[in-house]
């Protein structure tokens, strides 16, 4: 006889946190009282999951007193209680000094047995090889400095002219004018005092992403997402060399403040860096995962110091073929901007996670900044008088303190009339030479001069500043 296949119907596979609320949801409909409303609440269950709770927290820290019986000690008035608390100063005991801090109990104190469970008295046991005082010390008031009084900066000039979003800018050493390079292909140049077009150059062939004004010669060098980084005669106002060898989009550029070195940084993930001269190239420094999009020089090492797309900031040693000398990976997302200080050994760092602070040359963390400006950071700046600017992607132009990371102001662009919202975002920005004026580059195609408010006083404008709590976090 021919056995009978009988077709089982699929279970369903169910987690063991369904099949848990299912249990309760059941021995609820089961077992309820009053099916429409919740249980009353169980005063002796409350109890144990409070004393559950306190036994976790607290499990480790065990009450070292036991008070003295009031016929015994009290009557006989011992003079040396047996559970007194000696904590010995270490350098006294060591000159052979008896004052240590005797801590007995007084009589006035109720018994430990007589405190209820929410009220008992908790201390510390102490190591016998190790004393602690935390429990007699006061908590030290937070030494974090206290930022300088700066003036808010206001909005004082609307610059249009570029056809297009306003990518890069730099200022000239003499501080007579200022140039900024556009998604127009463009390269103009500005009056710094009257904000009027002096200039226009041609010869890109996409945006132009990075700018940059030798001091020491009358050059300027622009790059751009064309791959070409050009050299200009400022006399001639025209392109006289050429730079070739980016394999794609050409991102950020600087120059070496004592050498005729160019740097140069793009898609590529390569900072090359260039012989002003003869063009060619000196060394490829190779190391980044993703595009180098911020790059600054010093004179003494580490001379270049670059930041990727991949989160990284790495230091670069010239006299060794351009070999990596320190990597450092504080941040979580792309570094797209970093600002060097003019006076001090430091610079700051910008992502979209955090602004942190370093110290030069080796690269110690010092601490982020107080507040989290939670957008893209696209350019920052820092002048002489301890203000950094910092410009992000939604149009935030924050201010901060640079001693003590105190942010002070947080202004926001406004858009010209005929643009989306959504192009506010800044590009660029940079001080003049003097520093007590900034230029911000925006996607609405305009150029915006800021400076400080001369009325502003510190009774108008009071500094709001709140240490932080637990210094060790930064």
């Amino acid at each position: 006889m021919a056995a009978t296949t009988i077709s089982m119907e699929p279970v369903e596979r169910q987690s063991l946190k369904k099949l848990t609320f299912k249990s309760l949801k059941r021995s609820l409909d089961i077992f309820a009282p009053l099916h429409s409303q919740f249980p009353p609440p169980d005063p002796e269950s409350k109890k144990i999951r409070l004393s559950h709770k306190i036994n976790v927290e607290y499990g480790e820290i065990k009450p070292v007193l036991t008070l003295p019986q009031p016929s015994k000690q009290i009557q006989g008035r011992s003079s040396t209680p047996s559970n007194a608390l000696a904590l010995p100063a270490p350098e006294d005991a060591q000159r052979g000094v008896h004052n240590a801090l005797v801590v007995a109990p007084s009589a006035a104190q109720p018994r430990l047995n007589e405190v209820g469970p929410s009220k008992s008295a908790i201390i510390p046991t102490l190591n016998s090889d190790r004393f602690s005082t935390s429990a007699l010390m006061e908590r030290i008031p937070s030494r974090w400095p206290r930022p300088v009084w700066h003036p808010p900066w206001k909005n004082y000039r609307v610059i249009s002219g570029h056809l297009g979003w306003v990518r890069s800018l730099a200022f000239d050493p003499s501080n007579n004018w200022f140039c900024t390079g556009s998604a127009d292909r463009t390269i103009k140049i500005w009056d710094v005092a009257s904000g009027k077009l002096k200039l226009t150059l041609t010869g890109h062939i996409e945006q132009v992403r990075g700018l940059a004004v030798s001091q020491r010669h009358t050059y300027m060098f622009s790059a751009g997402d064309d791959k070409m980084v050009k050299c200009w005669d400022l006399e001639q106002n025209k392109v006289i060399r050429s730079y070739h060898g980016h394999l794609s989009g050409v991102y950020c550029l600087a120059l070496h403040p004592t050498l005729d070195i160019l740097l140069t940084g793009g898609r590529d993930s390569v900072c090359r860096v260039w012989d002003i001269r003869s063009k060619t190239q000196i060394y490829a420094l190779s190391g980044h995962e993703n595009t180098v999009c911020s790059v600054f020089t010093r004179p003494t090492d580490p001379q270049v110091v670059t930041g990727s797309h991949d989160s990284t900031i790495k230091f670069w040693d010239l006299r060794l073929a351009g070999k990596t000398m320190l990597t450092l990976t504080h941040h979580k997302k792309s570094v797209r901007a970093m600002a060097l200080h003019p006076k001090e050994n430091m610079f700051a760092s910008a992502s979209a996670d955090n602004i942190k602070k370093f110290t030069l040359p080796k690269g110690e963390f010092m601490h982020n900044m107080l507040s989290q400006q939670k957008t893209i950071i696209n350019a920052m700046a820092v002048n002489e008088d301890g203000v950094m600017a910092t410009a992000g992607d939604n149009g935030s132009l924050w201010f901060w303190d640079w001693k003590s990371g105190h942010n002070f102001q947080q202004a926001h662009t406004i858009v010209q009339p005929g643009s989306l919202d959504s192009e506010s975002g800044i590009y660029a920005l940079s001080y003049d030479v003097t520093g007590s004026r900034l230029v911000t580059c925006e996607a609405d195609k305009t150029i915006k001069m800021w400076k400080e408010d001369d009325t502003a006083t510190p009774e108008t404008y009071p500094l709001n500043f709140k240490p932080p709590k637990d210094i060790r976090r930064f």
